[in-house]
C-alpha cells in the first residue's frame, strides 16, 4: 500500500484540503505521484499544533492532475476508511465553525 505524508502547518491549509463532502471525511494531499481513482493508500497526517502524527487508511477518491485549469496544486483526494472516525474527528473538532465558511477549497 502507498503511503502518503502530509504536514498541515497552519488551519487555513487544512480547511482548504479537508473533504468534508464525504461521508467518513478524508484529505487532499498535494503530490505530483499518478494514483489511479479506488487505490488504496496510508496517509501519514500532522495536524496544526500536534506532536504526534495520525495514521488513516483509505481510498483515492479526487484526482487534480497537474496543470489543472481551476489552478489548484496537484494531488489527490483521499476518502478516510472505515474506523478512521478518531483523524476525522479531530480535524472537525480544529476547523468549528470554518466548516461553514464558503472560502474555496482544493477540491469543492
Amino acid at each position: 500500500m502507498q503511503e502518503l505524508l502530509v504536514d498541515f502547518e497552519d488551519l487555513d491549509e487544512l480547511y482548504r484540503c479537508y473533504m468534508a463532502f464525504l461521508r467518513q471525511g478524508g484529505v487532499f494531499v498535494k503530490t505530483n505521484l499518478r494514483f489511479e481513482m479506488g487505490t488504496a493508500v496510508a496517509v501519514r497526517v500532522t495536524l496544526p499544533d500536534a506532536l504526534e502524527e495520525d495514521v488513516a487508511s483509505g481510498k483515492v477518491v479526487w484526482i487534480t492532475p497537474q496543470g489543472a485549469q481551476n489552478a489548484n496544486p496537484p494531488g489527490v483526494g483521499i476518502a478516510f476508511g472505515d474506523g478512521q472516525e478518531v483523524l476525522n474527528d479531530k480535524i472537525v473538532k480544529l476547523l468549528g465553525t470554518q466548516l461553514n465558511s464558503d472560502k474555496p477549497t482544493y477540491t469543492m
